[in-house]
C-alpha cells in the first residue's frame, strides 16, 4: 500500500506562518547549508550526531521559547529570549501593543559587577528569572541570587545591592496575603508568619507512612542530596487562613527493595509500591486546616479511590471565592470510575457534580493535558471533559450532577480548557481534528457558548497552537509551530483572535549551517488496511537515493502518549544523532495512542503486548514501498521505559522483521510495575483458574516469549530506578538465560530511570553501528556537553544559582 507523504521535506526553507499583523504570506526565507561530508569518517560522523542533541541544538536555536512572566494588571508581562550572543529580556504590553527591552543589559551588568566585585557580561546576565521587589509590587527593583548572593538592583538607576542569601532549608507555601508560609517537618504541617514571628503547629498526628503534605523520599531523593527540595501539597484559601492538605496512606503497602552498590558497604533502601493484584494500595486523601483555630477537617470521600486530584488547566479552580467549598477529583482504582466533588470546608461532606465510568479506562482530560473541569462561582453550571459519546468533549452538568446540555460535539477532539468568562457564558478551548483542512494532530483555539452555540475558530494557521491566556482575559500568546516548521509566538486578541504583533521568531540559521534538515510528516495505512494513522520520518541529511540505508522505530507504545510526542517544530534531538550516522528514524502513532477517538485509544486495552507493533511493522514495509532507499533487511528498534518494553517485545514476537534492538528501562512484566498505569490499561490482575500461576498479565510480559529471541538486543536498566524495578530486567535475563539466548547488558549503578546521559546514548550508537550499519564504531567516543549544562535525565540537579526566591 503506498504511503502518502503529507509534508514533503523542504530543506532549509522555512515559509513564514504569519505576517506581523496578522495577513498570511507564503515568504520564504532559504539558509545555505553546509551538506555533510560525503564520505565522512566514522569519529567524524559520531561529532555530527553528536551536534545534533538536544544541550547542542538548543543552544543553536534562538527566539524560540517565550515564558510570560505576568504583572499584576495580567496583561503586561517580560520574558527571557535567547539571542545568538546570549539572552536579553523583553516587556510586552498587551495593552498598547509594544515591545520593548525591559533594561539595559550592558548598564545592568556593570551594577552587578560593581556589587558584587565579579565581572558580568551583559550578554550573559547571572540570572534567567527575577522577581519584582516587595512580593512584585515595585517594579522598578529587581531581586535575584548571583555569586552565592541576594541582589537588589534598580532597573532605572541601574544600581544594586549585594547582601546575605541563606536559603530556607524548608520548602514553604505562601498564603495568598504573602503574610503566611505553611511548611511541612516530621509528617505535620506547620505555619509561620513571613517576616518573623512565632510558628504554629497545626497537626500532631502524622506519622511514617501517613504524613501531611507529602510522601516519604524516594530512593532517588535519597541518593541525591542535589535534587530540588520538594514542596508540599498544601493549597491556602484565598482567605489565607484555611488551608487544603493532600494526605497518603501508605502504611500496610508491601514495599519494593533497592541496593546501591558503588559504597565499601551497600545501602540498602526501600519504597511503598503497589502491584497489581496487592490487596492493600495507598488510600489518598485531604484535610482542611484552620490557622487560627487549628482545626482539621478530614474530607469524607464518598467512593473509594485511588487517586484524589486537585490538577487543573484554569488557574484559583479548587477553592471557592468565599473559602468554604473546595473542589477534587478521584478517581477508582484501575481507572474505571472518575468523580468531580465538592466539599463543604467546614464538615467535610461531598457533593458530586459529575460523573463518569468506562468498561475500559477513564480520562478526565487527554493524557497529555491537564484536567480541564470549571464551577462557575454561583455553582449553577459545571464544565466537563468526558468520552462518553466516543470522543473527548465539553459537557454541561447542573449542581445536582445532570447534564444540561453537550457543549461540543463531533468526530474530534477537545484538549484543554484554558479561559471561562461567567459573564458572557462563554469557553477557550484547544482542540485538534476539528478542521478538515489542517493536519489531525495539530491542535487549535477555539471559543463556545455554555449552550454550545457560536463555536468560532481563533487560530485558523495550519499549525499546533501552544497557548497562555493573559490573566487579565484580554489577549493571549500563542506559541505556533509545526514539526518542520519553527516556533513563532505572536499576541492574540483574546475576543476575535486576531493577531495584534508577532512577540518572537525563532532562529534557526546557525543550527541549518550545521547541514540540519527538517524532519516529514508521513501518514500511512494502520494494520486493518483502512484507518490512517501518522508518524515522522528523519532521513540523512546526505541521503543518496541510489544507496540502501538501515531503519529504525523510536517507539514510545503509549498509552497515555505516542511516539511522537508533542506535534511541534523537531529542532534536535537523538532522531536527528541517528541519522547523522547514516540511519533513517521514523516515530508513530500507531492505534492506541490518544489524541485520536476514545475507540482509536483503547485499541489494545488489556492486552499490553500489542505495543502497536502490528502498525510499525505495516508502516515501515509501506514506506520502504514507497522509498527503495530503505532495506527491510536491515530494521532496528529502540525506545525507553514503555519503549524498553515494546522494543525488546518486537525483538521476541516479531523476530524475522526486527534484527537490532536497544531497549531502556523497560516494564517488560507489568505486574511488577505500579497499579497507576498497569491496571488501567491492562485491567485488574485475574488469576487464571485453568493455568496454573497465570493470569492475565502473563501473555502481556516479554518473559514469557524469550526463547523467541533471533537478532541482537541490548538490554539497559539503572539499579535505583525507583519508577520501573531493575527486577524486571532481571526476570526477563534469567529467562533468556534459561533459553540459551544470548544478549547484551548495560548496568547502570546508582542511575535513576532515565538514562539519557552521554555514557549511555554513545552505547546505544555503537550498537545500532556494529550490528545494524555492520561498521565499527570509533574506540570509546566520548561527547562533551556544553560547559554548565547537565545530560538531561540523569536524576540530579545542578545548583541553580537561577533559581527565584520566594
Amino acid at each position: 500500500m503506498r504511503t502518502r507523504l503529507r509534508l514533503a521535506l523542504i530543506g532549509l526553507a522555512f515559509p513564514t506562518l504569519v505576517a506581523a499583523q496578522g495577513a498570511a504570506t507564503t515568504v520564504s526565507v532559504t539558509a545555505t547549508a553546509v551538506p555533510a561530508p560525503a564520505a565522512a569518517s566514522m569519529s567524524e560522523r559520531y561529532a555530527r550526531a553528536e551536534q545534533m542533541l538536544p544541550w547542542n541544538t538548543s543552544r543553536l536555536v534562538y527566539g524560540d521559547v517565550v515564558q510570560p512572566q505576568w504583572y499584576k494588571d495580567g496583561t503586561r508581562f517580560w520574558f527571557r529570549n535567547k539571542t545568538k550572543n546570549g539572552a536579553d529580556f523583553l516587556f510586552v504590553d498587551g495593552v498598547t501593543n509594544t515591545v520593548r527591552p525591559l533594561f539595559d543589559n550592558a548598564r545592568l551588568a556593570a551594577a552587578i559587577t560593581l556589587a558584587t566585585d565579579t565581572s558580568y557580561d551583559g550578554n550573559k546576565l547571572p540570572f534567567q528569572t527575577f522577581r519584582f521587589a516587595k512580593d512584585n509590587e515595585d517594579e522598578r527593583n529587581i531581586e535575584f541570587r548571583a555569586s552565592k548572593k541576594r541582589i537588589t538592583c534598580d532597573i532605572t538607576a541601574y544600581t544594586c545591592v549585594a547582601g546575605d542569601t541563606i536559603p530556607s532549608e524548608v520548602p514553604f507555601v505562601l498564603s495568598p496575603d504573602k503574610k503566611w508560609e505553611a511548611f511541612v517537618m516530621k509528617y505535620n504541617v506547620y505555619v509561620r508568619p513571613r517576616h518573623g514571628g512565632d510558628t504554629t503547629q497545626l497537626t500532631t498526628d502524622g506519622v511514617q507512612g501517613w504524613g501531611y503534605g507529602m510522601g516519604d523520599p524516594t530512593p532517588q531523593q535519597l541518593l541525591a542530596p542535589r535534587l530540588a527540595p520538594r514542596r508540599p501539597q498544601i493549597q491556602w484559601a484565598p482567605d489565607s487562613r484555611h488551608l487544603l492538605v493532600a494526605r497518603q496512606d501508605t502504611r500496610g503497602v508491601l514495599t519494593m527493595p533497592y541496593i546501591s552498590y558503588t559504597s565499601q558497604r551497600p545501602r540498602a533502601f526501600s519504597q511503598p509500591y503497589a502491584l497489581p493484584g496487592d490487596s492493600i494500595i495507598p488510600v489518598p486523601g485531604a484535610h482542611i486546616l484552620d490557622r487560627e483555630t487549628k482545626g482539621n477537617v478530614r474530607l469524607d470521600i464518598p467512593v473509594k479511590v485511588a487517586q484524589l486530584t486537585t490538577n487543573n488547566s484554569l488557574r484559583d479552580s479548587v477553592w471557592t471565592t468565599g473559602s468554604d467549598k473546595v473542589k477534587l477529583v478521584g478517581i477508582t482504582r484501575a481507572s474505571k470510575s472518575a468523580y468531580l466533588w465538592q466539599f463543604d470546608a467546614a464538615s467535610g461532606k461531598a457533593t458530586l457534580l459529575a460523573h463518569d465510568t468506562t468498561k475500559t479506562f477513564v480520562e478526565v482530560a487527554p493524557p497529555t493535558d491537564p484536567s480541564s473541569w470549571y464551577v462557575t462561582k454561583d455553582g449553577q453550571d459545571v464544565i466537563w471533559w468526558s468520552e462518553r459519546d466516543g470522543w473527548g468533549h465539553l459537557w454541561r452538568m447542573g449542581p445536582d450532577g445532570k447534564v444540561k446540555n453537550q457543549i461540543t460535539s463531533g468526530p474530534w477532539q477537545v484538549g484543554k480548557v484554558v479561559n471561562v468568562d461567567e459573564k458572557l457564558k462563554q469557553i477557550w478551548f484547544t482542540a485538534r481534528g476539528r478542521e478538515s483542512d489542517h493536519f489531525v494532530y495539530y491542535q487549535a483555539l477555539y471559543r463556545v457558548n455554555f449552550d454550545g452555540s457560536m463555536l468560532t475558530l481563533l487560530t485558523p494557521e495550519d499549525a499546533y497552537h501552544d497557548v497562555d491566556v493573559s490573566p487579565s482575559g484580554k489577549v493571549l500568546i500563542d506559541r505556533m509551530s509545526r514539526i518542520e516548521k519553527p516556533t513563532e509566538t505572536v499576541l492574540r486578541d483574546l475576543s476575535t483572535g486576531k493577531i495584534l504583533r508577532t512577540i518572537a521568531k525563532a532562529d534557526v540559521s546557525q543550527l541549518a549551517a550545521l547541514g540540519w534538515k527538517p524532519a516529514q510528516v508521513f501518514s500511512a495505512k494502520a494494520r486493518d488496511g483502512v484507518t490512517d494513522i501518522y508518524g515522522v520520518m528523519y532521513l540523512p541529511p546526505n541521503l543518496d537515493p541510489s544507496k540502501k540505508y538501515p531503519i529504525i522505530s523510536n517507539i514510545y507504545p503509549g498509552p497515555q502518549v505516542g511516539s511522537v510526542g508533542q506535534w511541534t517544530f523537531k529542532g534536535g534531538g537523538e532522531p536527528f544523532s541517528l541519522t547523522e550516522l547514516g540511519f533513517i528514524v521514523v516515530q508513530i502513532d500507531h492505534i492506541g495512542t490518544p489524541g485520536r477517538s476514545k475507540a482509536f485509544h483503547d485499541n489494545y486495552y488489556g492486552n499490553f503486548i500489542d505495543n502497536g507493533l502490528p502498525d510499525h511493522v505495516t508502516v515501515i514495509k509501506q514506506l520502504a514501498a514507497e522509498h527503495p532507499y530503505i532495506d527491510l533487511d536491515r530494521v532496528g528498534i529502540f525506545g525507553h521505559s514503555g519503549g524498553g518494553f515494546a522494543s525488546t517485545d518486537a525483538m521476541l514476537r516479531f523476530p524475522d522483521f526486527f534484527k537490532v534492538a536497544v531497549s531502556g528501562s523497560g516494564n517488560h512484566d507489568n505486574r511488577s510495575y505500579n497499579i497507576y498505569w498497569a491496571e488501567k490499561y491492562q485491567g485488574l490482575l485475574k488469576r487464571d483458574t485453568l493455568r496454573k500461576g497465570e493470569d492475565n498479565f502473563t501473555h502481556s510480559a516479554n518473559k514469557s516469549y524469550a526463547a523467541n529471541l533471533k537478532g541482537k538486543l541490548l538490554l539497559m536498566h539503572g539499579d535505583m530506578d525507583d519508577n520501573v524495578h531493575p527486577a524486571m530486567t532481571v526476570q526477563l535475563i534469567d529467562e533468556l538465560e534459561k533459553a540459551n539466548k544470548a544478549y547484551d547488558l548495560v548496568w547502570a549503578p546508582n542511575r535513576p530511570h532515565s538514562l539519557n546521559e552521554p555514557y549511555f546514548i554513545r552505547r546505544r550508537w555503537d550498537y545500532f553501528v556494529t550490528w545494524l550499519l555492520h561498521q565499527t564504531p570509533p574506540d570509546n567516543y566520548k561527547m562533551t556537553p556544553p560547559e554548565g549544562s547537565l545530560a538531561p535525565g540523569d536524576g540530579l540537579t545542578p545548583d541553580d544559582p537561577d533559581e527565584p526566591m520566594r
